[in-house]
């Protein structure tokens, strides 16, 4: 029995100001599709895990707009988390609900905003991964084959192979490494033996709460009250009252970094987390000048810029390496270079209490 966890709550911060708290990445058409980032993801993995048996974590924010967008997806697969706590307790949540409803099943956990070019080799490779998780208490991740030094994606240190199926190596992991600076993002491509953390989990039910009753025993604690509370009219009212108590901590610092049997599946099928504006090079065609260009916009000396305008006509005039990306109430000019830091702009918005531009 496979089932598919979606994460679907994050806010899209770097995506500002086209994403925001009421529309965030997951449900934009960033990629010239027809459908959302999360309508893409659910229709990928549905080729492999039946709709009923795809659950989707978010808050209650986003509800309705998942119902819109995923009509195929039963109502009570949609797991709504009371506060944000981070993806330990997310996934902690939804493992117990899905337990009750499919026990000892074997749980995919995906992004809701992530691009995948090559969905057959993307599929082939959940495949193994989830052949993987099947022994013992196996924890498996797919790491993704760097193409240039990064620095705002995390690394995955692989060590010994575990086996080969099919052609695809699996490894023991040696250890996680958040976002590094660019000089270590450089040696970790040029050593070989490091991977881009994309985010994406496969375990058995079992192993992933067996490994939190050992690494994260509050978290145990809550969840086993949660437990005794579902399909109760309490549930929901005890959900909330432990998600207060829980500590705000990611799965990869609370489990991956310090569980035993954790292995990565190495794979290459043109992976994206569209991370921030200039992952648009990298989807979008790119004008003679090196320019993307989303709207309209005319200019003069403009070189390998992203420019995106949803009404307004932009027009430049000698720039080069900038991100110009107008709203009808919020324009964002900053250096490509600088791209990853639109999320502190957001911050300085709420500390300064706009949040009606978030």
């Amino acid at each position: 029995m496979i089932t598919a966890l979606i994460m679907a709550g994050g806010e899209g911060t770097r995506f500002w100001p086209l994403s925001r708290k009421d529309n965030p990445k997951q449900f934009l058409k960033l990629n010239d599709e027809q459908k959302t980032m999360l309508q893409q993801t659910v229709e990928r993995i549905a080729q492999l895990v039946p709709y009923e048996q795809i659950f989707i974590a978010t808050n209650d924010s986003y509800q309705q707009a998942i119902k819109d967008q995923l009509a195929e997806i039963p109502e009570d697969n949609i797991i709504i988390e009371p506060l944000k706590r981070n993806t330990a307790p997310s996934i902690g949540l939804s493992s117990v609900i899905i337990e009750e409803k499919y026990p000892g099943s074997t749980m995919l956990v995906l992004p809701a905003d992530h691009l995948i070019k090559d969905q057959n080799n993307f599929l082939d490779i959940l495949k193994k991964a989830i052949m993987t998780a099947a022994t013992g208490e196996n924890l498996v991740t797919i790491g993704i084959e760097p193409t240039h030094p990064e620095t705002g994606y995390g690394y995955i240190h692989f060590g010994d192979k575990l086996h080969t199926i099919d052609g695809d190596s699996v490894f023991k992991v040696e250890n996680f490494t958040e976002k590094p600076d660019l000089d270590t993002a450089a040696e970790f491509l040029k050593d070989g033996s490091y991977l881009w953390n994309s985010g994406m989990f496969i375990w058995n039910l079992n192993s992933i709460l067996a490994n939190i009753e050992e690494h994260l025993p509050k978290l145990h604690l809550s969840l086993e009250k949660i437990r005794e509370a579902l399909n109760t009219e309490q549930q929901a009212e005890i959900i909330k009252e432990e998600f207060e108590k829980m500590e705000s901590i990611s799965i990869d610092y609370g489990i991956m970094e310090k569980a035993d049997d954790i292995f990565v599946i190495p794979g290459s099928f043109g992976w994206d987390d569209l991370g921030s504006w200039p992952a648009l090079e990298r989807i979008k065609k790119v004008d003679e000048q090196g320019n993307v260009v989303v709207g309209k916009h005319y200019g003069i000396d403009t070189k390998n810029s992203i420019i995106h305008s949803t009404d307004k006509v932009i027009t430049t005039i000698g720039l080069d390496n900038i991100v110009i990306v107008n709203t009808d109430d919020a324009v964002l000019i900053c250096d490509k270079k600088r791209a990853q830091e639109v999320k502190r702009i957001r911050e300085i918005l709420s500390e300064e209490g706009l949040d009606d531009y978030l």
